[in-house]
């Protein structure tokens, strides 16, 4: 197993062990923090990414949310990017708009503005350093599922074929072996295509340029945002000198390929923000467009998809990486869990269960949001006003939007019968030792909150965390490695606690 970042050593030497093996495909935010998150749990983890090894700084996404930044905190990354990036308390949409984020129930109450490539880097040292074993210059070609695992082809540098020693029988060139394989590899998956799945959808917007440019003048807000008539425009900063400029004109529809210059980014620009701010110094320039499509399953055999692979939808509301990384939280200690023997296989269909309305549930927001950006016809354009002014006055409707977009709204659905705190997100509450919730789950534990002191038996030390309120609370709740409530009981007593942490934890 290698432990630096970029090698491309040869993987577990027995065919038995390549049965405990995950593949993961593609690393972007997901696949790293879905493969940290088992290599963490002491899961065999091979991260396969068809590019060379090295962060790009042509960065898509720009924002952390506060259930991201909650995600990240429980993996003790998220005071660190909170010292990189700059925290943002406010949005203001449509002009006359103001989203107030500093209410939000959440030590992180705030968006963070930061470059993507910022959290590959913090999300990659941790792989690494939890033993993940990195595949640069692998492209996955093709796979094959039987009773016992996944067979992956793949080919390596020059085109050449990549052989595993983790293959089963002794290493077939050209393979790897795996006991489950997960696609993170974006919007055009390999993965997705060898499986079979269909990706529905359209594209919304296109012809959308892209630029990273330096200002003469600095805009008055940290985001910048604006559409007025035809035009749209977004500016963000890298925190390098940089600022990312995403414009659209409803009237330059041209190929992609359609060569671009500074002075039409300048122009879009001018036209929805009312000038350009002196851009200059272009490092790169691009058009792209942007889809609206979900697989139907993210789930097939021993085969996930996560992040993008499993959905793609327009930047509205920066929640493309967010949902991505939430995906992978999600999948990665239910992996955990069936690798290790502690939970039935069918613990991987809850995956499919919870995510795939919350994927679609951001398909809907964000396609809201650049409709009514889009807005041009007189109804529209009234129905964007009588939309912002409700929202700007009824209270309920502007936090449920807030939340949902915030990542902190969205709960999973529970078993009849049981307590209504299930599947709830827990915040980040104190504990009696002193220490905080998102502390106790780093390591991908469970941890049990209970009001009076419970000893549990030696066999579920590494995987649970057993911890007091602070408070004088008395119900009791198992809280998943993920954050959200696995079960809770208002008068439980230590039978029908080991009773849960039989059923949940193993």
């Amino acid at each position: 197993m290698t432990g630096t970042a970029g090698t491309t050593g040869s993987t577990r030497s027995t065919g038995s062990a390549a049965r405990d093996v995950v593949v993961v495909v593609g690393s972007g935010p997901t696949g790293l923090l879905l493969a940290g998150d088992l290599a963490t749990a002491g899961v065999p983890v091979t991260l396969v990414e068809k590019r060379p090894h090295g962060i790009s700084n042509l960065s898509r996404a720009f924002v952390l949310h506060a259930r991201t930044l909650e995600q990240l905190d429980a993996r003790g990354l998220a005071d660190g990017l909170e010292a990189v990036g700059r925290p943002l308390d406010r949005l203001r949409l449509f002009g006359r708009l103001t989203l107030a984020l500093d209410t939000l129930p959440s030590r992180f109450n705030h968006l963070l503005v930061l470059p993507q490539y910022e959290v590959e880097k913090a999300l990659e040292r941790r792989a690494a350093e939890a033993g993940v074993e990195f595949r640069h210059e692998t492209e996955v070609t093709g796979l094959t599922q039987d009773a016992d695992g996944v067979t992956v082809a793949v080919r390596g540098p020059g085109g050449s074929p990549r052989s595993s020693e983790a293959e089963s029988g002794g290493g077939a060139a050209g393979t790897l072996r795996a006991a489950y394989v997960v696609g993170a590899d974006g919007a055009r998956s390999a993965v997705r295509d060898a499986i079979g799945l269909p990706f529905p959808g359209r594209s919304v917007i296109r012809s959308v340029v892209l630029a990273d440019v330096r200002l003469a003048e600095q805009p008055d807000t940290l985001l910048t945002v604006n559409a007025v008539g035809d035009a749209f425009a977004f500016i963000a900063p890298f925190g390098d000198g940089y600022h990312r400029v995403i414009g659209w004109h409803r009237g330059r529809d041209v190929p992609e390929s359609e060569p671009l210059d500074l002075a039409e980014v300048k122009e879009i620009t001018r036209l929805a923000l009312g000038r350009d701010f002196g851009m200059h110094d272009a490092r790169w320039m691009s058009r792209f467009h942007s889809d609206e499509r979900q697989a139907p399953a993210y789930r097939v055999g021993r085969v996930f998809l996560a992040g993008d692979a499993a959905h793609v939808h327009t930047p509205a509301g920066g929640q493309g990486m967010n949902t991505g990384l939430q995906d992978a939280a999600n999948l990665s200690w239910k992996l955990a869990q069936v690798v290790g023997g502690h939970a039935p296989e069918s613990l991987l269909d809850t995956y499919q269960a919870e995510r795939h309305p919350v994927g679609r549930a951001v398909l809907r927001s964000s396609g809201g949001i650049v409709r009514l950006a889009m807005a041009r016809r007189p109804w529209e354009l009234a129905l964007r006003g009588a939309l912002t002014a409700f929202l700007g006055v009824v209270g309920p409707a502007r936090r449920k939007a807030v939340a949902q977009v915030t990542g902190l709204g969205y709960h999973y659905g529970a078993p009849r019968g049981a307590h209504r705190l299930t599947g709830t997100r827990v915040p980040d509450v104190r504990l009696a030792d002193g220490g905080r919730l998102h502390q106790a789950l780093r390591g991908g534990r469970f941890v049990l909150i209970t009001p009076d002191k419970y000893e549990d038996g030696p066999g579920r030390a590494d995987r649970l965390t057993v911890a007091r309120w602070a408070s004088g609370r008395r119900t009791s709740v198992l809280v998943r490695p993920d954050g959200y409530v696995a079960w809770a009981d208002d008068a439980a007593g230590p039978a029908a606690i080991g009773a849960a942490l039989a059923a949940h934890v193993g």
